[in-house]
């Protein structure tokens, strides 16, 4: 058991660089079109920078669906676009797909969410100097809701390493891929409990620095 358990000597390391593979490249993913999706969403609200009810009940059904999907339903449905983008529907390389976007919209709700925390009165006083829509995203928007989403980002990252741990039930790969294929079918509880324990560990420390870098961000 243990060590001289080669699922854990020789399988865990590699499994984890492929879980941490899949969260990086999906959370950078979610960062890159998340926040621009989420300002979109925030701008064409009704009584925002730019309202636009029809764009935004778009943008919001669309955002909605896909964040109500299971993840499991979404990777298994998706397998076609998949297979074109990455050439498999194995690996953890084809899982970043499904991650991404199942964690694009997500990221980009919480977007919108931190976007509307900003107070009011500051928006209005630089709208009453003559900023642009564009100014008051870049030196308002975006710097005063600065903490939130840094903590979105930090939820997020969390949520697609249980998502990867999920991808692992149809051969996607990292710690999951590896706690299923030995921990359940081949009944090696070690196995299962050294890739819990590496989970629990990887998201605690996720939280630890999300929650330090949060709190330097926030000048307010």
């Amino acid at each position: 058991m243990w060590l001289d358990n080669p699922a854990i000597s020789v399988e865990l390391l590699p499994a984890l660089g492929e879980t941490l593979a899949m969260t990086g490249v999906a959370t950078a993913f979610a960062l890159a079109l998340g926040i621009p999706l989420g300002i979109l969403l925030y701008a064409t609200a009704r009584g925002s920078l730019m309202p636009n009810p029809v764009l935004h009940r778009v943008l919001s059904t669309l955002v909605d669906i896909v964040r109500s999907l299971p993840f499991i339903i979404l990777m298994v449905a998706i397998i076609p676009f998949t297979r074109f983008v990455v050439g498999s529907s194995l690996g953890w390389q084809a899982a970043v797909v499904s991650l991404s976007i199942s964690a694009i919209p997500f990221y980009a709700r919480l977007v919108e969410t931190a976007l509307f925390d900003v107070d009011q009165g500051k928006i209005e006083a630089v709208q009453m100097m003559g900023a642009t829509r564009m100014q008051i995203v870049r030196q308002v928007l975006v710097p005063e809701a600065l903490p939130g989403l840094v903590s979105s980002a930090t939820v997020t990252c969390i949520a697609i390493i249980g998502y990867t741990a999920m991808a692992g039930t149809v051969g996607g790969g990292g710690l999951g891929d590896l706690a299923i294929a030995y921990g359940f079918r081949r009944w090696q509880p070690d196995t299962m409990i050294a890739c819990v324990v590496v989970l629990v560990v990887l998201v605690g420390l996720v939280q630890i620095v999300g929650d330090r870098l949060a709190r330097r961000v926030d000048h307010r």
